[in-house]
């Protein structure tokens, strides 16, 4: 523990590095310490603490035998250094130059050492000391270093042995699974090494009445397995079934229920190709999508994050197995899709059909789907409309084909362009994107969710055509207002099909021309002189009011997640600016925070001065490093990271477009620089707009009183109403 007058050192020491309010009453200016030094304490149980300057130059082993000369210990070699808060991960070569100033250390023994004691714990015959050195290993597991020295000595083998000797259970088990995990993330060993008689142990999932943290490790572990190996994949596809899996769909447990569904995502991507319809129609029958929406979507809990994730991933990987008819072309010479043996007579009154049907090619209308995408999809929805919705598709056709030439709204060509778009809007064919968690409820309503889904869009077009009383050549301006009309319908997450009905019907075209000139309206720029002049005047100050905003954000701070964590826990870290807006305050946490993090629980910290810059996208050193992210359009549209001295970096995902925008302005506006987003852009338009309005109010001979007025008392009773007639 640190005594009084260390505390007073350590904060001296915090405070200066702050660049706290405190220098500005100092006499004169304190000279910066050597970018080498850092101060710290170092705490020993039992001991006081030493508060010692560490020169970076000097080799780590050096300066651990300096500390333990301070407490007259024998034999540094047996110890290293650790951070005391936080994730407490021990100091290396490599990582020492992440030690701030002001940081709390302790010493502790070397990781070997302490591999070596819990791996001889671990196989003692006590079983409250094998458990109580099982937890321990656990925790230290998520050290990299200690990972390392553990595997080294067949520590990994020996926890693959008590998993395959089912002699564990209840929390020995559940911290040998863990422990277990945590080392295999690491990277360090294979998984194709793990044995067949450990994936058949460790399948928990097809026991009844298991521990439900056994449970949760049991799936985790096997998703990696599955992420990670394809001869693994091929095992865990033969142990577990999808039966087991959708059955832990059905529990009240949201954890169980999102490993559950991960893990059914994984085996779905893994799937080759040719087998993956097989795999969808093996869910489909177990009534996958049914048990999710009644057990998930429409259960009594809101949907995690995390949840919403898998299920986003569910519904692109479902869509995807239409990427094959969509990219398929139909050959025009097919003899299958024309009619040799027909008279002339035959193939006019054809040709007539497909005219009336809206072709672009009525001759040979196999032409209209050689352009990929949409492919033979469009023929799908199309004969999927035909069969299902007969009345819908007859009501169609032939009110177009009673129309005026000029005003008909031709079918075949609509069906195929809706197709490509829907294709377009949902992303058909593209990976998951890490991090998104856009899954639409209505999709999960509906065995054929697809197909049912442009039902409702090639009714809404027609319904659109006539509202424009559109002619051929407005063709490419339907499917302008169409595509608007869908997408602002998709953003507002209808629950069911039905109800996406409902919010296409209320977006008339009327009412998309209503929305569009209120938008315009907000963004309106008169360029009378003596308008500009005023917005001239008035942007400094608004610019100023969303600079102020953006700090204040920051100020608050927000939580980010980390990447890389998918097939286990979700974890976060959580970063806020200090009141004086001189330091960047971050730290791990465990969970999702509830209201505002104190500055205390956020352990490390980055003076402003030190930023260098601000860097957005592929810029990124992160996004650099990791090429799978880099591949990920929405990760890399949301990612940024802070340079600081000396030539290190911060790296952030933001959680969505607004945190994005309001981290990266904020920080711009720390450095002094222009705010540049798009949410700026946004704000400072709508504030002009309405700033501008306020001012140019007519208020002549119209007092505007200095306070506001009372707020009127409550009537006696509430039994009376308005007649309006």
């Amino acid at each position: 523990m640190l005594s009084s007058s260390q505390m007073v050192w350590m904060t001296d020491v915090m405070v200066g590095l702050s660049c706290d309010c405190m220098l500005s009453i100092w006499p004169m200016p304190a000279m910066p310490p050597p970018s080498d030094i850092v101060k710290v304490a170092i705490e020993w149980p039992g001991a006081n603490a030493q508060l010692i300057e560490i020169d970076q130059k000097k080799p780590l082993t050096s300066i651990i035998r300096e500390v333990c000369d301070g407490w007259s210990l024998s034999g540094s070699e047996q110890f290293a250094l650790r951070y005391a808060d936080g994730p407490q991960l021990y100091i290396t070569e490599q990582s020492r130059c992440e030690i701030k100033n002001g940081t709390i250390l302790r010493l502790a023994i070397s990781p070997m050492r302490a591999a070596r004691q819990l791996l001889e714990r671990i196989q003692s015959h006590g079983i409250d000391a094998r458990l109580e050195a099982l937890k321990e290993l656990a925790k230290l597991s998520a050290d990299p270093t200690f990972a390392t020295e553990f595997i080294n000595m067949e520590g990994l083998v020996t926890l693959a042995r008590l998993v395959e000797s089912g002699t564990h259970f209840g929390e020995m088990l559940a911290f040998t699974l863990t422990a277990f995990l945590e080392l295999m993330d690491h990277g360090i060993v294979s998984w194709d090494l793990i044995s067949i008689s450990f994936i058949k142990q460790a399948s928990y999932v097809n026991q009844p009445m298991v521990d439900v943290s056994i449970l949760q490790r049991s799936l985790a572990i096997l998703e990696s397995m599955v992420l990670n190996s394809h001869s693994l994949y091929q095992r865990v596809a033969q142990e577990i079934t999808v039966a087991q899996l959708i059955a832990h769909l059905q529990v009240s447990n949201q954890e169980i229920q999102t490993y559950a569904i991960a893990l059914i995502n994984a085996l779905f991507l893994k799937t080759p190709e040719d087998r993956r319809q097989e795999m969808a129609s093996t869910l489909a029958q177990k009534h996958l999508r049914g048990i999710i929406l009644n057990h998930i979507i429409r259960g009594n809990r809101p949907v995690k994050a995390e949840m919403a994730h898998q299920l986003y991933v569910l519904q692109v990987l479902t869509f995807n197995l239409l990427e094959e008819r969509m990219m398929t072309k139909m050959d025009p010479n097919d003899q299958a899709n024309n009619d040799p043996s027909g008279t002339e007579k035959r193939k006019a009154i054809y040709t007539k059909d497909y005219k009336m049907l809206g072709f672009t090619n009525p001759v040979n209308p196999a032409m209209d789907f050689t352009q990929t995408p949409p492919g033979m999809l469009a023929l799908d929805n199309m004969l999927y409309l035909a069969k299902v919705h007969q009345d819908t598709y007859i009501r169609i056709v032939l009110e177009n084909s009673s129309r005026e030439d000029k005003h008909e709204c031709p079918f075949g060509r609509s069906a195929i362009e809706l197709t490509r778009m829907l294709c377009d809007i949902l992303q058909v064919g593209e990976l998951p994107n890490e991090g998104c968690n856009d899954f639409h409820p209505m999709f999960f309503t509906h065995e054929r969710a697809w197909e049912e889904f442009f039902c409702v869009c090639i009714q809404l077009l027609n319904k659109t055509w006539k509202e424009m009383r559109a002619t051929a050549e407005d063709f490419n301006k339907v499917m302008t207002v169409v595509r608007e009309q869908i997408t602002r319908a998709l953003a507002m997450k209808p629950p069911s099909l039905e109800q996406l009905r409902v919010k296409l019907r209320s977006l008339s075209y009327s009412e998309i021309l209503r929305l569009r000139q209120s938008e315009r309206m907000s963004q309106d720029d008169f360029q009378s002189p003596p308008i500009i002049e005023l917005r001239e005047r008035i942007q400094p100050e608004i610019l100023e009011l969303i600079k102020q905003q953006r700090l204040n954000r920051l100020c608050e701070g927000s939580c980010f997640r980390k990447l890389g964590n998918r097939r286990r826990q979700e974890k976060f870290w959580f970063c806020r600016l200090s009141l004086n807006h001189k330091v960047l305050h971050y730290g791990d946490l465990d969970e999702t925070p509830q209201g505002e993090v104190p500055f205390e629980l956020l352990t490390d910290k980055i003076p402003v001065s030190d930023i260098k810059a601000v860097l957005t996208g592929k810029d990124c050193p992160h996004m650099k490093e990791k090429s799978a992210l880099k591949q990920n359009k929405e990760v890399l549209e949301l990612a940024f990271s802070i340079l600081y001295d000396p030539d290190e970096a911060l790296n952030f995902v933001a959680p969505n477009k607004y945190e994005y925008c309001i981290w990266t302005d904020g920080l711009s506006a720390l450095l002094g620089k222009e705010l540049g987003s798009d949410l700026t852009r946004s704000d400072l338009d709508t504030l002009m707009s309405m700033e501008m309005k306020l001012r140019l109010l007519d208020l002549e001979n119209i007092t505007i009183p200095e306070a506001p007025p009372p707020v009127p008392k409550e009537p006696s009773t509430y039994n009376f109403t308005y007649n309006y007639g």
